[in-house]
């Protein structure tokens, strides 16, 4: 596959700037992918596909407000500062993102809050954009950890085109999130509502969790047209035994098994084995998944409408076949669903 092949044009006003006013009630295309028809349901309609003791897997990642503003040293300009992981918690060290990257250089002190009460001292330049930063800081780090958040907004991608708003630190994350590590939201978790939670424990539907912490790499531009040179970001992630038994008891007892959104099928297809059952992993993943490719795991998946050229379109023609995949996103911006975290969703079904 070339990376040409998962151009379309999408227009800037189908991206949603909003989720729906309530979680579940985004639009939701279903695509069954061994005839290729498509149906345009509601999120709320989802669990007429599914049966007692069925299980859906999610990402219990929680989004962290990665996104600070500090003002350099002397010259007072304003500095954005992208929190992507905490690299040693003794010494306050954090692998960031600056911007404009031309104004930082090693040695350089950033001062974070109207009082400037956090500061911060460049010590590498990891990346051509990326530092690291030791954040020069006395007291606890769990007091740490509160000082520097309050000062972050919700990472909410560029892409989506207005200004975050206090409210995007609730409105991207996921109600069952849970393991803060995440710089993204996995959105296809974000059309859950807790009556939706409920209704499948009423039906017995069994959930299951893995940790996924979404980092940037699944937005990062894919610059190579032969997509077997591309290196996906590393991710960290942590699938447990609970997790394991849950989704290998529905497999031998021939149920169905949901992966809610790209993330999940990414960490299900690292922990699989050769028998296609998963096993506890704790490390790091850069898997890159694109047609063709064959899935061990789940028979299903709930995912967004990703932008062109991304590694979630990918991934998704991947699951859901390359053409009627492709048929779908022709379908959707004629019918106007909504694209992006917090537009409309897909359910992909045999």
């Amino acid at each position: 596959m070339k990376l040409s092949q998962f151009k379309y044009k999408l227009p800037e006003e189908r991206i949603a700037l909003y989720p729906a006013p309530h979680r579940d009630e985004s639009r939701m295309m279903v695509l069954h992918r061994k005839s290729g028809d498509i149906e345009h349901l509601m999120f709320k309609d989802i669990l007429s596909f599914f049966s007692p003791h069925d299980v859906f897997v999610f990402n219990n990642t929680k989004v962290f407000p990665a996104r600070l503003y500090g003002n350099k040293e002397k010259t007072g300009a304003r500095i954005e500062v992208f929190l992507l992981r905490e690299l040693n918690e003794e010494l306050r060290l954090w692998d960031v993102l600056v911007d404009p990257a031309r104004k930082i250089r090693i040695g350089n002190k950033l001062y974070f809050g109207e009082d400037n009460s956090i500061v911060a001292e460049v010590i590498d330049n990891t990346t051509s954009r990326g530092r690291t930063l030791r954040f020069l800081y006395d007291g606890e780090h769990e007091e740490f950890k509160r000082s520097l958040y309050a000062l972050g907004e919700a990472p909410v991608p560029r892409f989506i085109n207005r200004p975050t708003e206090p409210e995007d630190i609730e409105r991207f994350q996921c109600l069952f999130a849970k393991e803060e590590g995440a710089v993204t939201a996995p959105a296809a978790g974000l059309h859950f509502s807790r009556e939706m939670l409920k209704r499948m424990e009423i039906k017995d539907i069994h959930s299951a969790y893995v940790t996924l912490h979404c980092g940037l790499g699944a937005f990062r531009n894919t610059d190579v047209e032969d997509l077997t040179k591309h290196k996906m970001d590393s991710e960290q992630m942590f699938v447990n035994k609970e997790c394991c038994d849950i989704v290998n008891q529905a497999k031998d007892r021939g149920s169905n098994v949901l992966a809610v959104g790209t993330t999940v099928q990414r960490a299900l297809e690292t922990a699989c084995s050769a028998d296609h059952r998963i096993k506890e992993y704790e490390g790091w993943t850069n898997k890159f998944i694109f047609p063709p490719y064959d899935f061990m795991v789940a028979n299903s998946m709930l995912t967004n409408f990703h932008l062109p050229y991304s590694t979630l379109l990918m991934l998704t023609a991947a699951f859901g076949g390359y053409d009627a995949t492709m048929h779908a996103y022709e379908e959707a911006l004629k019918e106007e669903y909504r694209f992006g975290p917090y537009g409309d969703c897909m359910l992909i079904v045999d």
